[in-house]
């Protein structure tokens, strides 16, 4: 049995039509809403738990740790674990480790990628970045602490040692050298090339005369890898977390997995149309910043329309996927519906 009522129950009805840290009010199930609303309360809750140190830690680095663990924010990833758990059977109470592991290592890529080596940004969920309100020093210790943590809590936490394993061999291969931190080189590899040789582009276009792939297909080959490691591979392994934390079996860990592909790919679109057309307000950073920087992204690789098209063709990939494999769970269950609702802000959101 799953714990849908308890996570449905105790939000007030009128999230249905606003869900905030979205940035966008949506005519929806109330009940769906409150799901996914009363989720993300739940899990704030647990990542405070985590991060009330005692004794013996630095105060600064706690504080810096808990500034941009707990700064506002949607908490897509834990969410997404905590709906597979419940699409898979399993407990919500046998998930929340991983809740918490995915958050930690979440707010550690943004940590560092605020830097100022990286793309240096003054606000981030609508704070201070980390290296603003502390220091810079202070702000990449508070970023590797979270990452120790996070795997501190999937190993010490876990009554099954077999389970720990799992979880934290997918969590490292997601954030690791072919998941985020590879995609992130990439990324700032392009930006580099792009600032010392503005030209380079066009001297790719003189290699690849004669060769089978023109150089727009290598440069959009080379931009859904940065999608596909950067932002997807830890989507996707929210997905396989949770699925694992609920002992499924290999079909339905793998139709969960094809979902976060595209959901992952969608969520990234829609951040490089954000940077492009989004309000700063609403964003709660800075805007306009990955042109300045030279970052590769769909906007500037095929405009603002095309952008905007291919979004919806993702979006509507990702709820294909998941309706196709509705025989593995259960359609007509609170977190099935959320999954689809999350697809739907995903591609309408405005922060």
């Amino acid at each position: 049995m799953t714990n849908e009522s308890n996570l449905s129950s105790g939000v007030d009805s009128e999230v249905g039509s606003r869900l905030s840290y979205w940035g966008r009010s949506l005519s929806s199930d109330a009940s769906v809403a409150s799901y996914l609303e009363n989720a993300r309360g739940r899990i704030n809750a647990a990542l405070d738990e985590r991060v009330s140190f005692g004794e013996d830690v630095p105060d600064r680095l706690a504080k810096a740790m808990r500034h941009s663990l707990l700064a506002p924010g949607k908490r897509l990833r834990p969410t997404l674990a905590l709906i597979a758990n419940e699409l898979c059977g399993g407990d919500a109470r046998d998930v929340f480790d991983a809740c918490v592991a995915l958050e930690a290592v979440h707010v550690f890529t943004l940590v560092h990628d605020d830097l100022p080596a990286m793309d240096d940004d003054d606000y981030r969920r609508g704070v201070p970045t980390c290296h603003k309100e502390f220091d810079e020093a202070t702000a990449i210790l508070a970023g590797d602490a979270l990452l120790a943590l996070a795997f501190e809590i999937l190993s010490s936490g876990a009554r099954d040692g077999e389970l720990a394993v799992r979880l934290v061999s997918t969590l490292a291969r997601a954030v690791g050298v072919r998941g985020t931190i590879g995609g992130q080189e990439d990324d700032v590899l392009w930006a580099e090339t792009m600032k010392s040789a503005p030209g380079a582009i066009d001297l790719f276009g003189e290699l690849a005369k004669g060769a089978s792939a023109t150089v727009d297909v290598a440069v959009e080959n080379l931009l859904n890898r940065i999608h596909r490691r950067k932002t997807g591979a830890l989507i996707v392994a929210s997905l396989e977390m949770g699925a694992i934390s609920a002992r499924a079996n290999a079909r339905q860990i793998e139709a969960l997995r094809q979902f976060g592909a595209p959901l992952g790919r969608a969520f990234q679109i829609s951040d490089d149309l954000l940077d492009a057309i989004g309000n700063e307000a609403d964003m709660g950073k800075r805007v306009r910043k990955d042109e300045d920087a030279g970052k590769l992204t769909c906007v500037s690789l095929f405009g603002v329309e095309k952008t905007k098209s291919l979004l919806k063709e993702t979006a509507d990939r990702a709820r294909e996927v998941l309706t196709e494999s509705s025989h593995l769970f259960d359609a007509e269950s609170l977190s099935f519906k959320a999954a689809l609702l999350l697809v739907e802000l995903t591609e309408r959101r405005e922060r």
